[in-house]
């Protein structure tokens, strides 16, 4: 029977509530939903959503599934049982693979079988299983890190398949205990036989050169390495003393070279290298990292610390990139001279810089203005005028929705994000901050699942009172290995730099999950502000002013006051205690913004701690005695207006200071801005200007429905499981879809054409051909839309498309899967 008609069987004799179980569990199965219980086991059949199930799968999993796929062939019905699968995993139990196997079963990636033919009448009781068809797949070549069988090298590598022969009858000369062969198979036969045991392996390795020992112990989790000159190493047997070990393996094919520079280490080699286990080391208990610890104190110190100081970062970039956009480059991103401006100017590198900017454009507090090509900030923002602790969630809710890696930036191309070789960033060779490189649309569920793993160590670490355990990237990779193990090189790739964020925002503190991050990890928002709430500082109003014409702030300054002293003072140094310092050109840089002394002295002297010291009441005096009471500038353009009252709330608008409007008459502004530009801004404001002519510097102003402010995000976790409501409608439709008992699978109607079970039984029936080299009956749709019956031999699948060998003209052709109708298998092989 058809492996997916086999399933369809076993879905369909399921209970609602396992079904249910199902759908929560691999959510893609009902999206979109299905019509029947055949279509149902075709898409779990199918390769994506295979692949999809095996990402959730943890380590023991795994390793049961790949070891049934290894001792199962379904093309000959060869099933196995959890008795025979014991007998290959080390350290496994008769009742743990039970279980597994179970919990396969009810992923729907593996189902009941029939005992093999021949078995005996004990082992006929027991439950066999057989895994589903896409499974091989799925997994790749080397399933549970192990290589191919000699057989299907010689059959595969052609290089090989001519010298096997010559080697067996070397090695048979040589005294070794291997059968004489005649043909490339038999030969294969041989070598699979003289490797098959643990005992004769050894015995092979006695006389083997110093260190081969360790050269082989490499090939423990991969079947494939990397030796230069493999095929021509391969060529002879040597005997000498003062043989390599690779020259020695490889003349006596336990190792086998695959191109001019690897080889694989066939499978029957690998096993016995393991004790004769398929698996060597098997464990249901996840492994305990080795953890330092902190104290609480210095944790809750250390994430206040760095929110506080990531809050006053942030603040100053929508400071800086209001002043000066971030220009971005014709490639996309912002290049490495703007960065190194904007890092500058926060006295900080150029990476951090990188980060933030990234963090401010995924919560929204920069966009891409598209007539400029710059970073700017929105208007309206109400970031701005926020708690602290609000600030706070509005940045952790956007990075855990965001599909960005922040982390990414700066690093090479082709390390954070690998593809074909050469590949470059059209920039350069690093990712730029704000490109599309830094773009990961797996980061939530990888951010989501780091927070967890955080927290179940933090849990399972049970660290006494006032002390925390300290994690690292290390102690995270490896749960996340063995929980998810197909998922590693994705968390290895970007758990570092999750890390180093989440200490920016607090959710770590000196190396341990702070008590933020735990809430945040449990979905509970709410507590966490509280906490942060009762914790974090209040930002201070005031500075200490000195006589060296500085102003000293003891801490984090609220944002606005931090603004208004960088309009008038250059920050210097680091973290919370800032210095302001003030100069000539720093107070007429106040001055040019439209202050004046008076102003200036007022502001001082309601935000200092201190009374004004003379020397800087003299500074600011004097700069604005010479400041020149004429101005000169610039109009672009000139907006008009009847509405008087609209004009002034313009004039009064700070999103709108970058048009430098100034108020000629009662109902006109100038603007040192194109009128294009200064349009777009108004538009931005909520307001609806009106070019009167293409070339015209007027823009007629009509009051307008205020813009959409941005809107604070709201994190939502990615969703594991299927509404409730999906799982019941797809039941319904289940359920209600005919009268069809139970186990009446089997006889179910043949496949529509083209809907998604036909294409996977065409798949599977040219899949099986393939492998057993059988010809096939296809009818096939030309391009006028005629059928015609073809008989011909499957030779590959891939990519959409099938190429079939045409016995009758001795032809190779191509063909569309699309275009195949069905799919029909014959008895007759091909030789």
């Amino acid at each position: 029977m058809s492996l997916i008609r086999a399933l369809s069987k076993e879905l369909q004799a399921r209970s609602d509530e396992s079904l249910r179980a199902l759908f929560s569990a691999r959510p893609d199965l009902i999206s979109p939903g299905v019509p029947d219980f055949a279509a149902l086991a075709a898409r779990a059949s199918g390769r994506v959503s295979v692949q999809r199930a095996l990402e959730r799968l943890n380590r023991p999993q795994m390793q049961v599934l790949e070891t049934l796929h290894l001792c199962t062939n379904a093309d000959t019905g060869h099933s196995a049982s959890a008795a025979m699968l014991k007998k290959l995993i080390n350290g496994s139990s008769l009742a743990a693979i039970d279980r597994l196997l179970h919990s396969l079963q009810e992923l729907a990636l593996v189902h009941r079988a029939d005992p093999p033919h021949g078995a005996a009448p004990a082992a006929a009781k027991q439950r066999h299983y057989l895994p589903v068809g896409s499974l091989k797949d799925v997994i790749g070549i080397y399933p549970a890190g192990l290589g191919r069988s000699y057989t299907e090298l010689v059959r595969l590598q052609p290089a090989f398949a001519q010298r096997v022969v010559q080697l067996v009858a070397e090695l048979h000369r040589s005294g070794a205990s291997i059968s004489p062969a005649t043909t490339p198979m038999e030969a294969a036969l041989s070598l699979q036989h003289w490797t098959a045991t643990p005992e004769s392996l050894q015995q092979i390795l006695a006389t083997a050169p110093n260190r081969t020992a360790a050269l082989l112990a490499r090939f423990g989790n991969w079947a494939m390495g990397a030796v230069p000159q493999a095929q021509r190493r391969a060529s002879v047997l040597h005997e000498s003393a003062d043989v390599g070990p690779v020259d020695w393996l490889l003349a006596r094919g336990l190792l086998v070279p695959l191109d001019a520079a690897h080889v694989e280490l066939p499978h029957s080699v690998g096993v016995s290298l393991r004790g004769g286990f398929v698996i060597e080391s098997f464990s249901l208990v996840p492994p305990v990292p080795h953890l330092g610890h902190t104290s609480a104190g210095l944790r809750r110190n250390a994430a206040l610390g760095a929110i506080a100081e990531t809050l006053r970062l942030v603040g100053e970039v929508l400071y800086t990139v209001r002043e000066q956009p971030l220009a971005t480059l014709r490639s996309g991103g912002v290049g490495v001279r703007e960065m190194k401006r904007l890092a500058d100017s926060l006295r900080i590198d150029v990476h951090e810089a990188g980060v933030l900017a990234e963090f401010c454009a995924m919560a929204g507090l920069l966009r891409l203005d598209v007539d400029s090509s710059a970073w700017v900030q929105p208007p309206q923002l109400e970031w701005l005028a926020l708690p602290r602790q609000e600030q706070w969630l509005w940045l952790v809710n956007a990075w855990l929705a965001s599909e960005r890696a922040p982390s990414l930036v700066g690093q090479p191309v082709n390390a954070a994000a690998p593809g074909p070789a050469g590949h470059r960033n059209s920039a350069g060779t690093t990712i730029n901050a704000l490109s599309a490189e830094a773009q990961r649309p797996d980061a939530p569920v990888v951010r989501k699942r780091v927070l967890e793993i955080l927290n179940e160590l933090t849990l399972e670490a049970a660290a006494p009172d006032g002390q925390a355990p300290a994690l690292d990237a290390a102690a995270v990779l490896e749960r996340a290995e063995w929980t998810q193990p197909r998922m590693a090189r994705r968390f290895s790739s970007l758990i570092r730099g999750i890390l180093t964020e989440a200490e920016m925002l607090g959710l770590i503190g000196s190396g341990a999950l702070s008590q933020l991050g735990a809430a945040i990890a449990a979905e509970q928002p709410d507590e966490a502000l509280g906490i942060l709430g009762e914790h974090l500082p209040a930002a201070l109003q005031h500075v200490l002013l000195q006589a060296d014409l500085t102003a000293v702030a003891p801490g984090y300054l609220d944002p606005e006051l931090s603004e208004r002293l960088l309009t008038m003072a250059a920050a210097e140094g680091q973290g919370p205690a800032t210095i302001y310092r003030f100069s000539v050109a720093s107070v007429r840089r106040a001055l040019d913004a439209g202050q004046d002394a008076a102003a200036i002295l007022d502001f001082l002297r309601q935000h200092s701690a201190t009374a004004i010291p003379q020397p800087l009441r003299y500074l600011i005096e004097d700069t604005a005695a010479r400041h020149s009471r004429l101005r000169v500038g610039a109009a672009a353009s000139f907006i008009q207006s009847e509405d008087e009252a609209a004009l002034l709330e313009l004039l009064n608008a700070p999103a709108a200071a970058g048009l430098g409007l100034v108020r000629i008459a009662p109902t006109v502004v100038l603007s040192h801005a194109a009128p294009r530009e200064t349009a777009q801004t108004l538009r931005g404001l909520g307001l609806a200007p009106i070019l009167e002519e293409a070339a015209s510097a007027v823009v007629r102003l009509r009051r307008s429905t205020p813009g959409p402010s941005i809107g604070r995000p709201v994190y939502t976790a990615p969703r594991t499981a299927p509404p409730e409501a999906d799982i019941d409608a797809q039941l319904a439709v289940l359920r209600g879809d005919g009268s069809r008992a139970p186990g009446s699978g089997a006889h179910s109607p043949a496949a529509a054409p083209g809907s998604e079970e036909a294409i996977q039984l065409g798949l599977e029936t040219l899949l099986k051909a393939i492998r057993l080299r059988q010809r096939v009956v296809m009818n096939v749709v030309d391009s006028m839309g005629n059928a015609s019956r073809e008989t011909v031999v499957p030779v590959a699948v891939n990519g959409g498309r099938v190429r079939v060998f045409d016995p009758e003209k001795e032809i190779e052709r191509v063909l569309s899967i699309h275009r195949i109708i069905d799919v029909e298998a014959t008895e007759e092989l091909f030789q």
